[in-house]
Order: structure tokens, then C-alpha cells, then sequence
């Protein structure tokens, strides 16, 4: 490796995303590589939807590598998209579908997602300010990259089907239950305890 790639690797750990972009062109074709989609998905999931997902989390994500050199980056890569690709199938196993009578709602939408991604408890959900929780939902979901803004919006608050959303924005099934699997857990991150999002009275 010369002084050059050294700088390339820093930049990127400091979350450069130029840096991030040229590694991501140089070291994402191996992660693709190691990628297999079992037939029976394939209709519904391709390998195309899985490295998307993954250069969006490494972009949001690569800083928190601590030493990052070449195999460390295809190694964590390779967890990221192999992680993606497992929850992604386990939501086409499920195939949940929303219950229709629940889809034109708006504070009972916004109860379900946090109740989904965690934040509430059996206390706090007693006690709920459903004005603070729909603002700092809100808040939260603001802060995420903008195609899991539209997937949770879609289908979280307005109670649309994988399937609804896959045609909404050209993307597989697969594709919107595994970037809907990342936004739940990004807001997770973002939201934190249930105290953060409910006040009790």
C-alpha cells in the first residue's frame, strides 16, 4: 500500500465521503463477489439491492472502524451486506403485511413505529404525550438518509405493503423490507430510551 492509499483509508475513517466513494468503487466488487441469493428469493431480491443498502450504511457507518485499512474494510463490508441479505429474507419468510383497518391513522401510526423500533414501554405508554411522541419521531425520522424516510413514511405512517412501496419507488420487495429493516434500526440509535420519546404526568 502506498502513503496515498494510507491517506485515502483516513480520510474514509474520518467519514469523508469522496474517500468513502473511491474505496467503496475499489473493494465493493469483492463484497459483491461473496453475495449468493438463494433461487427461491431471487424474484423478490438481487445482489443490486443488497450492495445499495450496504454503501448507504457504510457511508453512515464507516467512522466507527477503528483501524481501517483494506481487509478490515472488506471484512466489515462483508458482514454489513451478509447482514442486510439475512434480514431481508427473513422479512420475505414473514411477509407481514399491515392490517388495512390500521393504514389511515395518524397518532396510532405513529405509536405502532415506536412500539416497532422499541422506544416505548408498558409504563411510559400509559402516560404517552402523543404530540412529543409524533415530534420526536418526526425529528428522527428527518435525520435519516432520504430513501429510508420515504420507506418508513410509506410504510410505517401510511400503512402501505412492501409491495405497494417496491412500486411506488422502482425497487424489489426485498429491497424495501431490508432498507425499512435499517431505518427501524437507525431510529432506534436516534431515539435511544423510551424516556427520550414519552414524557410521563
Amino acid at each position: 500500500m502506498n502513503p496515498s492509499d494510507d491517506e485515502l483509508f483516513r480520510r474514509a475513517a474520518a467519514g469523508e465521503s469522496d474517500s468513502v466513494a473511491k474505496l467503496l468503487l475499489v473493494y465493493g466488487p469483492q463484497v459483491r463477489a461473496r453475495l449468493t441469493i438463494n433461487p427461491r428469493w431471487r424474484a423478490a431480491l438481487d445482489v443490486e439491492d443488497v450492495m445499495q443498502v450496504t454503501y448507504l450504511e457504510a457511508f453512515l457507518r464507516i467512522s466507527q472502524i477503528k483501524k481501517l485499512d483494506a481487509a478490515t474494510l472488506v471484512a466489515w463490508l462483508t458482514r454489513v451486506a451478509q447482514n442486510n441479505l439475512r434480514d431481508a429474507v427473513k422479512e420475505l419468510e414473514r411477509d407481514k403485511r399491515p392490517n388495512p383497518r390500521r393504514r389511515i391513522v395518524t397518532d396510532d401510526s405513529v405509536m405502532a413505529l415506536a412500539e416497532l423500533v422499541g422506544t416505548t414501554s408498558s409504563t411510559g405508554s400509559r402516560h404517552v404525550a402523543r404530540k412529543e411522541a409524533q415530534r420526536a419521531l418526526e425529528v428522527a425520522i428527518d435525520k435519516l438518509p432520504a430513501i429510508y424516510q420515504k420507506v418508513v413514511r410509506l410504510c410505517d405512517l401510511s400503512g402501505k405493503s412492501p409491495q405497494e412501496v417496491a412500486a411506488t419507488l422502482g425497487r424489489s420487495v426485498g429491497a424495501v423490507k431490508m432498507i425499512r429493516s435499517r431505518a427501524h434500526d437507525r431510529l432506534r440509535e436516534l431515539l435511544g430510551s423510551p424516556s427520550r420519546l414519552f414524557s410521563t404526568r
